[in-house]
């Protein structure tokens, strides 16, 4: 078995242990049932926000992006999630659902009514059955994928994140998107994936990423990715893995690479990469999300490296928080009031911290070195 076979194999394995169910659908909007695939992590509860991942040709890639948000949420790499497809290869139908007008480009009547039903029926009725964050991600493949972009040209789009998968462009889209891109004010996500091979769209699809590419925007995340190897029907699975890293960067923890290219050469106190990330997480799933320590302890080891007594005294106070019974709160805090020139001050910040449980490398030896060696330098 290849490597590439081999990998299908496992996330589809991955895929079918996951919480699954089909329904039809009644929707008023399209006049028609409509099969429709749900995923829910199997740990749901209403006390959590979920992400939601819309998925247009679901008979194609929603095994696929179940497979990939199983994982990365098991990895840590991306919040849990919910995933719902919507099933349109019986009759060819996904071509009447997102077809448009050759010379405006826009929808046809029946694109109009598919657009309405995922806007205002299947949407809201998850919204409302469902404990939903409002980050929503788009997922498309061909002519579902060109689909998926009508969304844009709202006041405000529906979903922050689009999967754009080898794309039927519609009339002018290869400028309109890129318009709309650089016009709206919000946090987006937008990734471009295709087949090096040529197809009809090639030079428009390039001229596409170029201009996306030259927008400078820092609400604006994209990325564009381009496989050799693949063709039309195998770059349906070459290029999610990638959307899913870019989307959910801000949500994994801070990296090795992170930490040494962003947040040491940084000129800005090192607590504010910290509390940059976390504002846009919750700004984007809707809630505050916990302090992953490995985070914490990221910005702890760049805080003393730049002596930055500022960010240790702030990380200080969010270890009290998210940490309440261990040493980290109150050993940050005399780091901070030694680098401050307060020794007397910060040996009883390591006394407390003596007195609380050990967490990660910070041990009650380490605590005593410190009273210590302050003892001794000041005779206290």
């Amino acid at each position: 078995m290849s490597k590439s076979l081999l990998t299908l194999f496992l996330l589809f394995c991955i895929a079918t242990n996951a919480q699954v169910k089909k329904e039809i659908f009644e929707s008023f909007k399209l006049q028609e049932r409509r099969d429709v695939s749900y995923y829910f992590p199997e740990d749901y509860t209403e006390d959590k926000k979920y992400p939601l991942i819309v998925v247009l040709d679901a008979d194609y890639l929603f095994d696929l992006v179940v497979a990939n948000t199983k994982f990365y949420s098991n990895q840590h790499r991306m919040p849990q999630s919910i995933v719902v497809g919507v099933h349109q290869s019986e009759n060819d139908i996904r071509w009447e659902d997102c077809d448009f007008d050759q010379s405006s480009g826009l929808p046809t009547d029946k694109g109009k009514q598919f657009y309405e039903f995922l806007g205002t029926e299947l949407i809201p009725y998850l919204e409302n059955s469902y404990s939903i964050a409002p980050f929503k991600m788009f997922m498309g493949y061909d002519i579902t994928a060109n689909f998926g972009n009508y969304f844009l040209f709202k006041d405000r789009s529906l979903f922050n994140s689009y999967t754009i998968i080898s794309p039927v462009l519609a009339t002018e889209m290869e400028s309109r998107v890129p318009a709309r891109l650089s016009a709206l004010d919000q946090e987006l996500f937008y990734h471009l994936i295709l087949e090096k091979e040529k197809t009809d769209d090639r030079n428009r699809l390039l001229q596409l990423n170029n201009a996306v590419a030259s927008i400078d925007k820092e609400s604006l995340h994209y990325s564009f990715a381009e496989y050799e190897d693949a063709d039309h029907v195998s770059i349906v699975s070459y290029g999610l893995a990638e959307a899913f890293d870019t989307t959910f960067k801000t949500f994994r923890p801070i990296t090795p690479k992170e930490y040494k290219e962003q947040i040491l050469k940084s000129e800005d106190p090192a607590i504010n990469y910290l509390t940059n990330k976390y504002e846009l997480i919750e700004k984007l799933l809707g809630y505050q999300r916990d302090y992953e320590l490995n985070d914490i302890m990221a910005i702890y080891a760049a805080s003393l490296k730049k002596d930055d007594f500022e960010s240790l005294e702030a990380l200080s106070k969010i270890a009290k928080d998210q940490y309440p019974e261990t040493m980290l709160g109150f050993y940050m805090e005399g780091e901070a009031l030694e680098l401050k020139g307060e020794p007397k001050k910060a040996m009883k910040a390591f006394e407390k911290s003596f007195l609380m449980n050990e967490i990660d490398f910070l041990t009650k030896d380490m605590a005593l070195e410190k009273i210590d060696a302050i003892k001794a330098d000041f005779g206290y």
